[in-house]
């Protein structure tokens, strides 16, 4: 994920965090210290407070992840955000049994986490500050007593949250591996992002009502959420086993390194390709795209090499690879186009517009490119 840098390591899980962080700091270095009237103490204790907060989110997505590696799955990272830690995982457990102990394993790490705390909080004598009437004295007071009852209420609203049986919630998946152990995957999908979707709508109405505009706010998440699980599952489910040549462009225009961009440019009048691999000696030394283009006509002209324009860091896929991967792998390197090789030759070029039709056509009949 862009904007991010990386912290360490765990079992191989790079842990990352995004510079947006710095946000939810600040809000409880002002909430601590100005709102609370805490000062420069009440400030440091606020951010401490986000941080402890935030190694049991790490351990919550360790949770899955380091679960999801016991199925084979392949974890790429994790993203701490100022809303909460997002796993970067290349697919998703395929048996329903698999999934609903993945999703289980993070809501489950914040239970363990409380119960570990609470029983820390016996002989420091804490218990009244976890009554209904202790809470909220506990809670707003700076003191070690507070931070503990902060992080176990914390971890126990953390596990219930994640509960709601709603996407993008751990809930949402173990209600689908649940209903996926009954009926197809898709549908089972499709179920569970219509509760989410219903729960959501729920969830506004009351916080309209009621005046909780963060409850409005958890509800849009939630719907969207939903609404993009059912989506790429709907997705996945139409592109099924298709390769990457069965949607490719395989007529495209190439470019010189050395051509200048204006050659570019009259292909782009003269077309439809906005997006140009760029080869040398017959093999791949880059792409093209029509925003590197325009940038370099800004500030370098029309006669500069296409060398010094083009984009070389472009990943690659195989016409025989999955094309819902390489819809996944444009998506996540926020690329235009990716180039199809194979033997270290250019075969063809496949670009999100390539997928679109693909899905279009298929949408309308399912066998159409079966034997293509």
């Amino acid at each position: 994920m862009s904007w991010s840098i990386k912290l360490f390591r765990v079992k191989g899980i790079e842990i990352r965090v995004h510079l947006t962080f710095i946000l939810i700091l600040i809000w409880a270095a002002s909430r601590w210290g100005v709102t609370m009237k805490g000062g420069p103490a009440g400030a440091l204790y606020g951010i401490l407070v986000i941080l402890l907060l935030f190694v049991c989110v790490t351990i919550h997505e360790l949770a899955h992840s380091l679960t999801a590696m016991r199925f084979g799955i392949k974890v790429r990272n994790i993203t701490l955000l100022p809303i909460g830690g997002i796993s970067q995982m290349e697919e998703m457990p395929k048996k329903p049994s698999e999934e609903l102990r993945m999703s289980l394993a993070g809501p489950l790490s914040n239970f363990i986490i409380a119960a570990v705390l609470l029983l820390l909080s016996v002989p420091l004598n804490l218990q009244a500050g976890l009554s209904a009437a202790g809470l909220s004295r506990v809670l707003g007071a700076l003191s070690w007593e507070g931070l503990l009852v902060y992080l176990i209420t914390a971890n126990i609203m953390l596990g219930l949250f994640n509960l709601l049986p709603a996407f993008p919630m751990d809930g949402g998946r173990v209600l689908r591996s649940l209903l996926a152990m009954r009926m197809d995957h898709a549908k089972a999908t499709a179920a569970a992002a219509a509760a989410g979707q219903g729960l959501a709508w729920v969830m506004g109405f009351v916080g309209v009502l009621s005046g909780a505009w963060t409850l409005v706010i958890i509800a849009v998440f939630i719907y969207l959420g939903a609404a993009q699980e059912g989506r790429m599952v709907e997705v996945k489910n139409v592109l099924g086993e298709l390769r990457v040549r069965q949607a490719m462009t395989t007529k495209c225009q190439a470019l010189s390194p050395d051509a200048p961009l204006s050659d570019a440019v009259d292909l782009i009048l003269h077309g439809f390709q906005t997006v140009f691999p760029v080869l040398e000696e017959g093999r791949l030394a880059g792409i093209l795209t029509e925003a590197d283009l325009v940038s370099a006509m800004k500030h370098q002209g029309l006669e500069v090499a296409v060398k010094m324009a083009m984009r070389t860091d472009v990943p690659t896929v195989d016409p025989d690879g999955s094309l819902f991967e390489a819809q996944q792998l444009m998506a996540e390197k926020r690329v235009r186009a990716l180039p199809v090789v194979k033997g270290g030759r250019l075969v063809g070029l496949l670009t999100p517009q390539d997928v679109s039709e693909a899905y279009l056509f298929l949408s309308l009949k399912p066998d159409l490119l079966a034997k293509t």
